[in-house]
Order: structure tokens, then sequence, then C-alpha cells
């Protein structure tokens, strides 16, 4: 019923801030549940983090402080901001949507539109 098309990838060196966006067609965002997720090279796909109805939910270690989920005001986009880039946040982003789901989930089966994905490569 929506379909998600996020920004382009790029490489970038340690130290950067990245915005990647998750642009919906077919439906508002408004009433899904939401979340990125990403894959490391070489590793299985994981949530980075979840946004629920009213705010984000709790942030790993690895980004707290660094990255924040938000909604743009029209509720047709999603976003991920993303400060200091470290080498270890290199990998395949893919945001996701689902419009009934357990809040703040970050189980990848309980999503059921994605994102193409947007490869992140941050440089030593």
């Amino acid at each position: 019923h929506v379909k998600l098309v996020e920004s382009c990838g790029v490489s970038v060196p340690a130290g950067v801030s990245l915005r990647l966006s998750c642009a919906a067609s077919g439906d508002t965002i408004s009433r899904f549940h939401l979340a990125w997720f990403r894959q490391a090279p070489g590793k299985e796909r994981a949530g980075v983090v979840a946004l629920d109805r009213v705010r984000s939910c709790t942030y790993p270690d690895s980004v707290a402080g660094r990255f924040t989920i938000y909604k743009d005001y029209s509720k047709t986009t999603l976003y991920l901001q993303m400060n200091t880039l470290k080498p270890d946040d290199t990998g395949m982003y893919y945001c996701a949507a689902a419009l009934s789901s357990p809040d703040c989930s970050l189980n990848e089966v309980d999503y059921t539109h994605w994102g193409q994905g947007t490869q992140v490569t941050v440089s030593a």
C-alpha cells in the first residue's frame, strides 16, 4: 500500500555528518510504525532505531548521541540524521514501515514495507 524510496548512497570520511531520507508514496507515514535497519558487511541486518507515534525509541549505545530518527512536518518523509560518523557505521541502511507492530520493534519480521537500501561507506 505504501512505497518507500530512500536517498542515494554515499562514501564519506569519518567524522562528517549525513542525513538519510525515506520518502513515502501511495500513503503518508503518519499511521505507520517506522524504523531504520542496517546491514554491515558480512553481518545480518539489524535494527538501528525505531520511531513510535510521538517520539523516537531508545538508541543503542553505538549510535546514542550521534544518530536521530525523525519525520518531517508533512509526515511524508522519514529521516536518519547521523553525526560524527565512524567506520563501524558502514553498511546498507533500510527504512521500514508497518501498519501494525509492537511499539519500538526492531524485529524485521514485524515490518511489511521496506526501502530499497542506502549504502553508506565511512572511511577511516
